[in-house]
């Protein structure tokens, strides 16, 4: 508010009022204005906008950059990069500290998107993205592609064309995908995770025909990268022209020049597969032939040898030699049985002179205490009106006891 000054006293302002009036002055006379230097102090808050000084050797200004503004912004901004910003002069009143508001920022000496290809490039390949170890086998004979590209584009017609030209047995299913503008990587993105939700695609071509830098840009991004790789079916990248190189092509399991190219590489030339399948059989046949002369030739010299002239002489000499056999075991046989045989004779006899009938026999006996007691040895084992059995030679004598002595 305007404070109204008394006739002896000068005009005054309030803080506001003045601020307002400065900034009033700046935006209408830099409200497009171009302004290059050095980056420094810079920030990115978390709201989304970003903060940052540009300086020269003599100066320093305040930058801010939208939220809005930064959602179009493709390369990172690091202190120390050399930009130019367009954009107006403004105050931010609460601190009286005037600012440039930044619409478009570009880098010196290099464009902005070569500038964010060099920035994300550095970044995957640490990450290991781009590493040769990761990338996987192409199948040799696909049946099923998968093609994510545009439905209208050159790319899709020109696969198409040679895939009926080298095999018509192979099926194409294509993924509608954008391939430029806005939100295009999103798009490609979700065709290469949609095919790896199938079980029956062998391989997936990615990619679309020629362009500028910006038309291609979709497949410069991380979202498109990522995808590639974390796709478990082997991808190739067929984007622009021969000279385009891409993050995408980097990343993928085989970088082909061209839509024409990749189609040229994963469609086997289906009668080249089929001559050579002729030419194995033929092969094969050959040496079935080869292996069947080898053997008839074989058998034919067995043939000749006498014992397939007369097999029965053969036959007639085996017998023999078991007769021989036979014999000599009959013989080797008798000998041991004999031998056993007279042994055991002796063995009865040592046997028959050492049995206690024998000496029963010569007029000796035994005798032991009853009911249940051992043989008697002495006197001493056994008392006065105990019962004996006295076994003799010819049955036994029951006693009993009346008297013992030495």
């Amino acid at each position: 508010m305007t404070a109204i000054p008394s006739k002896s006293e000068p005009r005054a302002y309030t803080v506001t009022a003045i601020t307002r009036m400065i900034k009033t002055a700046l935006e209408e006379s830099f409200f497009d204005v171009w302004v290059e230097g050095e980056v420094t102090d810079y920030k990115h808050h978390t709201s989304g906008h970003h903060y940052f000084n540009l300086k020269d050797e003599n100066a320093s200004i305040r930058v801010t950059l939208w939220r809005s503004a930064a959602a179009y912004l493709k390369f990172e901004i690091r202190n120390g990069q050399h930009v130019r910003i367009h954009g107006e002069i403004s105050v931010y009143e609460k601190q009286g500290n005037y600012q440039l508001n930044c619409r478009q920022i570009h880098p010196v000496g290099v464009g902005a998107l070569e500038l964010a290809f060099r920035q994300l490039h550095e970044r995957l390949e640490k990450e290991g993205l781009f590493e040769a170890s990761r990338k996987k086998q192409l199948p040799t004979y696909p049946t099923r592609i998968g093609i994510v590209t545009s439905p209208t584009g050159a790319a899709i017609r020109d696969i198409i064309q040679i895939a009926r030209r080298r095999n018509d047995s192979i099926s194409l299913i294509v993924y509608p995908a954008k391939v430029q503008g806005d939100g295009a990587e999103s798009t490609i993105a979700a065709g290469l995770d949609y095919f790896n939700t199938r079980e029956d695609i062998d391989l997936v071509i990615v990619g679309r025909g020629g362009g500028s830098i910006e038309d291609l840009w979709p497949f410069n991004t991380e979202i498109t990268v990522r995808a590639i790789v974390r796709s478990r079916i082997p991808v190739i990248s067929a984007v622009g022209h021969e000279v385009d190189i891409t993050l995408s092509d980097l990343a993928s399991d085989l970088r082909a020049p061209t839509p024409s190219a990749a189609a040229e590489i994963a469609i086997w030339l289906k009668e080249e597969f089929q001559e050579s399948l002729r030419t194995t059989i033929a092969d094969m046949a050959n040496e079935l032939n080869y292996l069947v002369q080898q053997a008839r030739e074989t058998l034919s010299s067995l043939a000749e040898r006498p014992p397939f002239r007369r097999p029965f002489d053969r036959v007639n000499q085996l017998q023999q030699n078991l007769d021989d056999i036979s014999k000599h075991l009959d013989n080797a046989g008798k000998i041991h049985f004999d031998k056993h045989k007279n042994r055991l004779s002796l063995l009865v006899s040592q046997l028959d002179a050492l049995s206690p009938l024998k000496v029963l026999g010569r007029g000796y006996s035994v005798a032991r205490r009853l009911p249940d007691g051992p043989v008697l040895t002495s006197h001493r084992e056994i008392a006065l009106g105990q019962k004996m059995e006295t076994r003799l030679s010819k049955g036994k004598v029951i006693s009993v006891v009346e008297s013992t002595s030495e």
